[in-house]
């Protein structure tokens, strides 16, 4: 699974992995942000994180691939496809991880597996993700029935060499996190392990056609340009979700 998980901030679940994937061509792309703009949008038991008294809004585009269960190999149809995601920052029972406001995807049976099995927002997108060299064209125009229409289009690249965050760097706040969390319905909130390596941040530089991605939020985002990264690979496994018990 990995060589060393020791930079985990917490240990590796005891139990098996449930899946593996690989994350490849990503950017992260981060703006500070208003924490009262957020808050109305996550669950009252998680604790938003902020870093230098702001909270923080991300958007991700990238390819998935090799996507299958443990022990089993990868599905051609449903194995690499690209996906978008908006996310921030939050904690619970001293856990930092991700919250997804929304995950657009393009396979139609990955949004409904993940819809119906780990509790969150994805999305029916059609999108295309395309590498020349360094250069990533990245297309995503959300068309699924009931939910509001989001649009990105950027070409983005790296600029420079890979290397590994700090501890108590913003780099390393927004990236190295080991778990999602997601709501049911019913109001259950749930955490999902993941375990990888440290992540092999490299300095970006975009050029942004249209996005859309925060209008659902209610808000654009803020004018100064984005804190840019990108990772040209990472292999991942991540675990089943479990039920969070804790208050905050």
């Amino acid at each position: 699974m990995m060589s060393d998980p020791s930079h985990r901030p917490w240990p590796i679940p005891a139990k098996r992995f449930a899946m593996a994937m690989r994350w490849h061509d990503l950017l992260f792309m981060h703006w500070p942000i208003d924490a009262a703009l957020l808050r109305p949008h996550l669950p009252q038991r998680l604790s938003l994180d902020t870093f230098d008294g702001s909270a923080w809004i991300g958007i991700v585009p990238f390819q998935m691939s090799g996507i299958r269960p443990r022990l089993l190999p990868a599905f051609p149809v449903v194995s690499r496809f690209a996906e978008l995601n908006v996310r921030t920052y939050v904690s619970i029972e001293g856990k930092p991880g991700v919250w997804f406001f929304s995950l657009d995807a393009a396979s139609r049976i990955a949004v409904e597996v993940a819809r119906r099995t780990f509790h969150l927002n994805y999305c029916h997108a059609r999108m295309s993700c395309d590498r020349a060299g360094d250069v990533v064209t990245y297309a995503s125009d959300r068309t699924h029935r009931g939910m509001s229409a989001a649009t990105f289009s950027a070409t983005y690249r790296p600029t420079g060499p890979a290397k590994r965050s700090l501890p108590g760097t913003i780099e390393h706040f927004l990236t190295e996190r080991y778990c999602l969390y997601a709501e049911a319905r019913d109001g259950r909130l749930f955490r999902g392990e993941i375990a990888h390596q440290p992540w092999p941040l490299r300095p970006a530089e975009a050029e942004v056609r249209e996005n859309t991605m925060t209008r659902q939020l209610g808000f654009e985002l803020p004018p100064p340009r984005p804190l840019l990264h990108f990772a040209d690979r990472l292999d991942v496994v991540a675990w089943r979700l479990e039920p969070v018990k804790a208050a905050v």
